[in-house]
């Protein structure tokens, strides 16, 4: 992975070194091992390298053979030495950097059609003096940027676009997504004036600043006219795994594998491991010492099955606060799960021995591992009902619902919703349609999502999911966690050849017998004992339900109440303070909803009240 910066002004003027460097220096995490800059007629460019493939070569900013190019570019692609055989262009390097730019000096920009991987890229045409941006498929790697009539500021991270100047203001248009998602859906954030380019998309931008953006790629529609068998369909998966995690180890540097004891990681960590036959994979898992929710067990499990050499890291709830305001920083956002930090420390401990590690992101989108997956034919049908009635239902049954019931409070807060798509946001939702208004002071959301156009309720909801879910709260953990660390994150389910199959499959084989990720999981049979492949899903959690009852109660508390708080400041008091007196009391388990609150105030802190960047 690497850091990409840039400046293209529109009045032609020189673009500062000084300004290019502090681009460079505050993305330092992101590219260790190098640093350097370009610049043109009214334009600037930065990067900083992590090196991963052609580690002597390969140096940024690179400009094409003859000279009309630059590029900076973060990401790997898979396919860089057959894409290179296709090529007529005079290489100089042995690395995926220059086969970019060789594709824009022969092909053009829609050459980024035939790039496999994970990429971000930024590339100044001197011919024309556009700027053209082009973000992976899925979102895996970020890019962001501001425009206004003075000048094209963009950026791996946000903080980028602050040191070139751009200010830190709080887009309170973004609050009411947040509080629906816990992250804000491309294009926007939660800074005023900074956008995200969405995955599968490209971008242009004219030497006077008009911008133009599409998308070049979206996930194929279902395929009712292939004859697809249950068996057919578990050998079409097996062979597509196989080949992502392949094509996924294209390195120079030592690769290892994240490890939770879930279908997922363990599926591709075995996969890794038959693909690389004699020395075993390195891999590493994260416990929080409570015996409730820890995978350490499942993970060794895994691990001694497979042959892996493994390694464990031990979180406490010291770590947590912590590390709290630094990685909000890291995140230029809201910490958006628990898991995030626990992110972190797996990174931080694999960056001592490899450089790059395989992750386990995409298979409950792409196969419908989530509970919610289950009931999406059976919410269609109750959809059918008034909505009147079925909030009356709701009003009534909720409240019933104990702490133990966290899940099915859940489903029926979906059950519900007035229509579709609020529907397909309140799974993930923290805080309902009327409780986000009566925080907000009833004001009206305004960074809603589109509609999902599918076809049965399962896939629509699929749909959904890897358009905003996945890239905006996963993926962008994924990036900006492992990146922290300086460590490269690759997650192989997410290849877009095995995303376009999932795609095509029929619902049938995702949630078949009330088994989610059937075919997964059929798949992950072949390589993993019945016991892992069939055990309840737990996934990435932490005891927040009781360290917000003790190691955590009074940082809760001040922050979320003290007279300096954002969120105190910003959002119905009286509804915050009824909220952490529920949890206190032990009436409702509501630690996912003061997490959504604390996370924000601790990023409000991070970048409005420090003195300090991180």
């Amino acid at each position: 992975m690497c850091g990409i910066a840039g400046i293209r002004r529109f009045d032609d003027n020189a673009v500062s070194e000084d300004t290019l460097w502090a681009m460079a220096t505050v993305l330092h995490h992101r590219g260790p091992d190098e640093s350097a800059t370009w610049r043109g007629d009214g334009v600037g460019l930065a990067h900083t390298r992590l090196s991963i493939i052609d580690l002597a070569g390969s140096h940024q900013p690179m400009t094409s053979a003859d000279g009309r190019w630059v590029l900076v570019f973060n990401g790997e692609i898979f396919n860089y030495q057959e894409l290179q055989l296709t090529l007529d262009y005079p290489f100089t390097t042995h690395g995926d950097t220059e086969v970019v730019l060789a594709g824009l000096t022969v092909v053009g920009p829609a050459f980024v059609e035939r790039l496999r991987g994970q990429f971000a890229y930024a590339a100044f045409d001197t011919r024309t003096g556009e700027t053209h941006l082009a973000r992976d498929r899925l979102g895996v790697l970020p890019l962001h940027y501001s425009l206004d009539h003075r000048a094209l500021v963009f950026g791996s991270e946000i903080k980028a676009l602050h040191a070139a100047g751009v200010p830190r203001r709080v887009d309170e248009d973004s609050l009411d997504a947040y509080l629906t998602a816990r992250a804000v859906p491309a294009p926007y954030t939660l800074f005023a004036g900074v956008r995200k380019l969405p995955p599968g998309h490209r971008a242009r931008v004219s030497r006077t600043g008009e911008l133009q953006v599409e998308r070049y790629w979206a996930p194929p529609p279902s395929d009712p006219g292939h004859l697809w068998t249950p068996q057919s369909a578990v050998a079409a998966v097996d062979a597509a795994v196989t080949d992502a995690v392949a094509a996924a180890q294209v390195a120079d540097v030592p690769i290892g594998c994240y490890l939770s004891g879930g279908v997922d990681s363990s599926l591709i960590a075995a996969v890794m491991q038959r693909l690389r036959g004699g020395a075993p994979v390195t891999t590493f898992a994260a416990g929080f010492g409570d015996p409730r929710l820890d995978e350490l067990p499942w993970a060794r499990r895994v691990s001694e099955h497979v042959g892996t050499d493994h390694h464990e890291v031990h979180l406490r709830a010291d770590d947590f606060e912590d590390l709290w305001p630094r990685l909000s920083w890291h995140r230029d956002a809201p910490i958006s799960e628990p898991a995030d930090i626990a992110v972190f420390g797996l990174a931080r401990a694999a960056r001592e021995q490899v450089r790059v590690v395989l992750s386990g992101e995409g298979g409950d989108e792409l196969f419908g591992g989530y509970p919610k997956h289950r009931f999406a034919r059976a919410l269609a049908v109750a959809s059918v009902a008034p909505a009147s009635l079925r909030r009356v239902a709701v009003d009534a049954l909720e409240p019933r619902l104990g702490p133990r019931f966290a899940r099915a409070r859940i489903a029926v807060r979906a059950a519900g919703a007035g229509d579709e798509r609020e529907q397909l946001s309140t799974w993930f939702a923290p805080f309902t349609t009327a409780e986000r208004r009566q925080l907000l002071g009833g004001r009206p959301a305004a960074r809603c999502r589109p509609d999902v156009l599918g076809g049965d309720a399962l896939d629509r909801m699929l749909r959904h999911d890897l358009g905003g879910w996945l890239p905006d709260n996963l993926l962008e953990r994924g990036d900006r966690m492992s990146m922290a660390a300086s460590l490269e994150l690759r997650p192989p389910l997410l290849d877009h050849h095995l995303v376009e199959l999932a795609f095509r499959l029929p619902s049938s084989v995702k949630v078949r017998r009330g088994v989610g990720k059937w075919v997964l999981k059929e798949v992950a049979r072949r390589y993993l004992p019945a016991e892992v492949v069939d055990r309840r899903k737990v996934g990435f959690k932490v005891p927040l339900d009781l360290w917000f009852r003790t190691d955590l109660r009074d940082s809760m508390w001040e922050r979320l109440t003290g007279t300096d708080s954002f969120v105190g400041q910003t959002l119905d008091r009286r509804a915050v303070h009824r909220l952490l007196e529920r949890h206190d009391r032990g009436v409702a388990s509501e630690e996912s909803r003061i997490w959504t609150l604390m996370c924000l105030e601790v990023w409000h802190e991070s970048f409005f009240r420090s003195t300090t960047d991180a």
